[in-house]
């Protein structure tokens, strides 16, 4: 019974050793072979030797453009030591240096901006009569002189009732001048004086001035107290006019209903000649 139990616990320590000694499992790959290791280093080195051939492609490069830059540094210097010098020599034979200006030959073909004068009629062909213009270009916004400027609400748009604001100086269709006009305001504008700020509507109106017939903004303000019932700025003469301050009425006065004959416009015309604007 004892020699029985001695070989059972013989047996189970063999057991245990056994189990002592199993390596224990690794995830980690096996070895490369040799044929794969050489074969993985020359794609190392073929790497390597197309980012070093980059490299000094484009240390070259810059290489060149840096020779090119110095070249052309040195290039202006010496024009400019010699042009320094040509001025030292007239200046030491009492002379001054004439400047010569190149000028582009322009094709006035290729202008097909309108020439205006400082001074136009104008056509309102909606209101039916001309006024006089000054084309202005230290304006922004074209004003027409109103008064009785009263806004209201049509068709849930906002609109705006005028006169024209006129003195009896001003050469007008004379059936319009106590006449009720209507329009649509298209935005305000906000104007900022010496007394203080305001804000205006602004209206568009169909033009005509010469061979431009055009949709224009005008604000509305009263102008009575100067010279033209009418002022063009910048927003209006923008790509399609240039201004000529030493000229004047340009372009015949347009004809309407009630009004004056264009070819007895001259004698209104006379009477601003030597005019003066704010």
């Amino acid at each position: 019974m004892r020699s029985g139990v001695l070989w059972l616990m013989a047996g189970l320590s063999l057991s245990f050793a056994g189990c002592a000694v199993t390596p224990p499992e690794t995830n980690e790959p096996p070895p490369l072979s040799e044929a794969s290791f050489n074969t993985r280093i020359l794609e190392l080195e073929t790497s390597l030797t197309r980012q070093c051939a980059s490299s000094s492609a484009l240390h070259e490069q810059q290489l060149s453009q840096q020779q090119g830059l110095t070249a052309d540094v040195r290039e202006v210097g010496s024009l400019l030591r010699n042009l320094r010098q040509d001025v030292a020599n007239l200046q030491a034979r009492g002379e001054e240096p004439v400047i010569v200006r190149e000028e582009c030959d322009i094709d006035p073909t290729h202008d097909t901006k309108t020439l205006l004068g400082r001074s136009e009629w104008v056509g309102l062909p909606s209101i039916g009569t001309y006024l006089k213009a000054r084309v202005d270009s230290g304006a922004n916004t074209s004003s027409l002189s109103a008064s009785d400027i009263t806004r209201f609400e049509r068709d849930g748009e906002n609109w705006v009732r005028f006169k024209l604001a006129l003195n009896d100086d001003d050469v007008v269709v004379d059936r319009v001048r106590d006449e009720w006009i209507e329009a649509p305001i298209v935005r305000r504008v906000r104007i900022v004086q010496a007394s203080g700020e305001e804000s205006r509507p602004v209206i568009s109106l169909l033009m005509t001035l010469g061979p431009i017939r055009e949709n224009v903004e005008f604000t509305l303000n009263d102008r009575s107290h100067l010279d033209y019932p009418v002022l063009l700025g910048r927003r209006f003469m923008m790509d399609i006019a240039t201004i000529d301050v030493a000229q004047t009425y340009l372009y015949e006065r347009p004809e309407f209903p009630g009004g004056e004959p264009a070819d007895q416009a001259a004698e209104d015309e006379a009477a601003d000649q030597d005019d003066t604007e704010e």
